[in-house]
């Protein structure tokens, strides 16, 4: 057969085409895009506690400003208010580090904020921490609350 012949080309064309669909082509090959997803991810986890914390908050105000010991609720409350700001400092600063697309991966993210990812895995794993304590403890303090 001739290298010529129009119907081998063809055949090799096609050949050629599945053959190069066939391989397995990485989706991204940034290596931190796992790093971004997993802070993203603890970011998606903390997010929905914003409003636990404002109904804790409410719900310890009123305990705070009338029991003559309101010390600890008072405690309680600007803990999770501290809380509430972490994580609004957080969010701010993560977005002024990393843009839309690389959050998102539609771009890689920079050689200069390598360093950056590291960071931020800690950070936001901090403030997850302090949102979820503040919870916990502010929950434990209204659980042990007299019945009237």
């Amino acid at each position: 057969m001739k290298m010529s012949n129009p119907t081998f080309k063809l055949a090799l064309i096609a050949a050629l085409t599945l053959f190069a669909s066939c391989r397995e082509t990485p989706k991204n090959e940034d290596p931190n895009r796992e790093r971004m997803e997993a802070i993203i991810a603890i970011h998606d986890e903390v997010m929905p506690e914003m409003g636990t914390i404002a109904k804790l908050v409410a719900q310890l105000k009123p305990l705070a400003d009338s029991i003559e010991a309101g010390a600890p609720y008072r405690v309680a409350m600007e803990d999770l208010q501290q809380a509430h700001e972490s994580m609004m400092d957080w969010m701010k600063n993560f977005g002024d580090r990393f843009n839309y697309e690389e959050i998102k991966g539609i771009e890689p993210i920079s050689p200069e904020k390598q360093d950056w990812i590291r960071e931020e895995e800690e950070s936001v794993q901090a403030m997850k921490e302090q949102v979820f304590g503040s919870i916990e403890r502010a929950k434990a303090l209204l659980d042990s609350v007299p019945a009237p």
